[in-house]
């Protein structure tokens, strides 16, 4: 697609703000979802994640235009500043998942160790065992993942009794998780 000037973005936006434009919404999307779409590989590093880039940030453009201000920046700035907005969103959700993975994954590792034994029994050896290992953390993330797990506390909770952000919380508990599962397929082996 040809370069739009800054003026005929500008137009466009209002067009679709004012009047729902669709002709001036498709000239828009054929404009911009190839940049958008190189953004979101850039950062994402998937094609689906960032064609999903692509669709919610024009759905906003769409949703959205009648709040644009032409007097207070180019209208490429208040897409793009969309864009990135939504593709903060998506990249704190994936990291978000991960974290929650990662205590996932230790218990499939447990339950192949524990198969043959009784539950009571299963039980009683997986609270020993996962006690040895926890205990060979640093304090502070030993504290977070004792807490969170074994007392069935919430991470504000841990937070707030350790006096440190939320994200802390998190970040140790991720560390945390990550060794234990280390220790866990070490000792598999």
């Amino acid at each position: 697609m040809d370069e739009l000037s800054i003026e005929q973005q500008k137009a466009l936006l209002t067009r679709i703000a004012e009047h729902r434009d669709k002709s001036a919404f498709a000239t828009i999307f054929s404009y911009f979802s190839p940049k958008i779409r190189v953004y979101g590989l850039k950062y994402l590093k998937q094609e689906a994640i960032a064609m999903e880039l692509v669709q919610e940030t024009m759905m906003k453009v769409w949703r959205k235009a009648h709040m644009f201000d032409g007097s207070k920046g180019a209208a490429s700035t208040w897409i793009y500043t969309i864009m990135r907005n939504l593709c903060f969103d998506i990249l704190r959700k994936q990291q978000s998942n991960r974290e929650d993975n990662y205590s996932d994954d230790l218990w499939p590792i447990f339950e192949d160790r524990l198969a043959s034994e009784s539950n009571e029994q299963a039980d009683a050896t997986l609270s020993d065992e996962l006690l040895i290992y926890i205990e060979t953390l640093p304090a502070a993330q030993q504290i977070v993942v004792k807490e969170i797990y074994l007392n069935q506390r919430s991470h504000q909770e841990v937070a707030d009794q350790l006096g440190v952000p939320v994200g802390t919380v998190k970040s140790r508990l991720r560390l945390g998780l990550q060794k234990l599962r280390g220790q866990l397929e070490d000792n598999d082996d």
